[in-house]
């Protein structure tokens, strides 16, 4: 058995886009505008603010108010953080088989502390997660791997030993720069990242159900 099973957040343990999607359609509300279809916003909120921003409003960091576009997003986005927001199908019953296994779990995640502290004290997980590793906790967010060896200390397991599960290429780019071995969730937002197979990822699901298996086989 691995030393622990560490997930991203946005996409991977919790579908965050309906939340998100609508902190965007406030801001363009803002804006006079119509709302964006989830259908077009989803493949993006692996990708956080910025995504979100490109996919809504056609807006890259150059744009001259994007810092402060960025940020009216993030106040809608305080403001109804938990609202729809649910953890994936599966993810509960694989949380419960780990915690019986004395398998460690805990999150990785390029989303703000402010967020994902709440996020995941509203969600019911923050007491339950060995680790809690936010995309400002350590010096570089993924797909660097300070935030994948910050996890392993504050839990207590070997980035050799773990498993990280992701949704997004920069997911797998981490784990791997950090030694651990990789699940791709295919069941995930996936962004625009290219296709899923090219990722070099050690594994991939199509259910969250079915990464126990791989855990159980390691």
């Amino acid at each position: 058995m691995p030393d622990a099973v560490l997930f991203d957040l946005d996409g991977t343990f919790a579908d965050t886009a309906p939340d998100l999607g609508a902190a965007l359609n406030h801001l363009r509300a803002d804006l006079d505008l119509e709302p964006v279809s989830m259908e077009k916003l989803r493949p993006f909120v692996s990708q956080g603010v910025r995504g979100m921003l490109r996919a809504g409003l056609d807006m890259l960091p150059d744009h001259p108010d994007y810092t402060d576009y960025y940020q009216r997003f993030l106040t809608h986005y305080q403001q109804a953080l938990c609202t729809h927001t649910v953890v994936f199908p599966g993810i509960d019953a694989l949380v419960q088989t780990l915690e019986a296994e004395g398998i460690a779990w805990g999150i990785i995640t390029n989303k703000s502390q402010r967020f994902t502290l709440p996020l995941m004290d509203a969600l019911g997980y923050a007491r339950r997660a060995a680790c809690i590793v936010s995309g400002d906790s350590s010096p570089r967010a993924k797909p660097y791997a300070h935030p994948m060896h910050l996890a392993c200390s504050l839990a207590g397991c070997r980035a050799t030993a773990s498993i990280y599960v992701g949704d997004d290429l920069r997911d797998i780019q981490a784990g791997k720069a950090a030694g651990m071995t990789t699940i791709a969730a295919a069941y995930g937002y996936l962004g625009d990242s290219g296709p899923i197979d090219q990722w070099g990822a050690t594994h991939r699901v199509e259910h969250a159900k079915d990464i126990f298996d791989i855990v159980s086989g390691y």
